[in-house]
């Protein structure tokens, strides 16, 4: 004879009387833990001698594991996307931090591989990823291509680095043309005319210069190229400008960390780095004359100098341009760096978590940013981010995935 029967969501719990000759069956139901319909639900058969004990601590598991259900959901906790990105070493020191934060706050968590701009562009149009990440901004037809969206995140700075002993930093005063005749392999060493000309009162070494380059595809070269090729036409005529380049001189490293390391490790050295992987590991930055003729260090106020100068209205793909703008106080290589989303992602829970991760950045990753020496990007140029989300970034059906 049936003693109990309880029904819930999915199953009843039934309990016969004790018959231990009775075979027992395993129960064929949609929720853990429940025991199966009277009537055999879902083909299972009823499960015979259970005692009432038994019974009772069946029905308070199954009570609790839905109870525990409907909180998970409630609060959200099931809803947490962990989502990947993989390109440039510039913003990967703050990408890390702000991913450390989200997932404490949302739950979701940020794998972000450093693997350079090169690297990054690449993966994303493979589609293995969920966003790129670059600091040299794709052409328009590349972005129509790849079906990409292409916004900035924060806005950073390419400085020099320099080995010269007796040297302090932002001693030594470097401008365009010259760095341009060091790469290009006319200047070799510390003490010739064109240095000593720009610095009379620092004495310079009879020492060769060992310029040091990025060996990988890199937004960072990127930068630095176009603001030789900006200055010099001699530059731009033999190597140009391009996330990788054939260097007429010098030796190449993996990574802003790695030709930090070089630069360090070799006496007369010098090399192009993000300006926070200089702040970060003491380097010996230089001064650079800018457009004005000014020769200003590298500062976050002379980077900012420089981005309240970017033409965002008119820039296309977000790709404003901050290399040697105007303004007596503004530092020469600056940039923006970007991310590349799919416009039809596949996976359109993680696209979501990309944008509400982002969001979350400008909104309150801000103090992060700039105590790591990057710079926020102006609100307007957020928000306009935030319409272009929104307008391009659509599932199979054609609907919005950020609604």
């Amino acid at each position: 004879m049936t003693i109990v029967t309880s029904s819930y969501r999915y199953c009843h719990v039934t309990v016969m009387a004790l018959d231990e000759s009775a075979p027992r069956r395993r129960p064929a139901c949609e929720v853990v833990g429940a025991l199966p319909n009277r009537n055999g639900g879902d083909g299972a058969q009823p499960q015979w001698g259970t005692t009432m004990l038994d019974a009772y601590a069946q029905m308070r598991r199954t009570t609790l594991a839905l109870a525990a259900l409907g909180f998970i959901a409630s609060t959200g906790a099931a809803l947490a996307v962990d989502f990947t990105g993989a390109g440039a070493s510039f913003p990967a020191p703050v990408y890390t931090a702000w991913g450390a934060d989200y997932k404490a706050k949302a739950g979701s968590a940020l794998n972000y591989q450093s693997i350079g701009s090169g690297g990054g562009q690449k993966q994303i149009l493979a589609r293995t990823v969920d966003f790129g990440a670059s600091d040299a901004p794709m052409e328009t037809k590349q972005l129509t291509d790849g079906k990409l969206l292409q916004f900035p995140t924060v806005i950073g700075s390419v400085v020099m680095i320099v080995n010269l002993e007796g040297v302090k930093p932002n001693e030594l005063k470097l401008d365009g043309a010259t760095l341009a005749d060091i790469y290009l392999g006319k200047i070799a060493k510390w003490n010739d005319p064109a240095i000593v000309k720009l610095n009379p009162d620092v004495k310079l070494p009879d020492l060769a210069i060992q310029p040091v380059y990025r060996s990988d595809g890199s937004g960072t070269t990127y930068v630095y190229t176009s603001y030789l090729s900006e200055i010099s036409a001699d530059w731009k005529a033999k190597a140009g400008a391009s996330t990788s380049v054939s260097w007429p001189a010098g030796n190449g490293a993996k990574g802003n960390d790695g030709v930090a390391g070089a630069v360090k490790n070799a006496k007369g050295a010098i090399g192009y780095v993000e300006y926070v992987y200089a702040a970060s590991n003491g380097l010996t930055t230089t001064k650079l004359a800018n457009k004005a003729g000014k020769f200003v260090e590298p500062t976050v106020a002379s980077f900012q100098a420089a981005a309240a100068n970017a033409d965002w209205k008119n820039a296309k793909d977000f790709a404003a341009s901050m290399i040697d703008t105007a303004g007596d106080a503004t530092w020469p290589i600056v940039s923006a760096t970007f991310i590349l989303l799919p416009k039809d992602p596949k996976d359109t829970a993680a696209s979501l978590e990309v944008m509400k991760f982002f969001d979350w950045a400008y909104k309150d990753g801000g103090a992060v940013a700039e105590k790591l020496h990057y710079i926020p990007l102006p609100t307007a140029v957020q928000d306009e981010v935030r319409k272009a989300w929104k307008a391009e970034i659509k599932d199979a059906s054609g609907a919005p995935v950020l609604k």
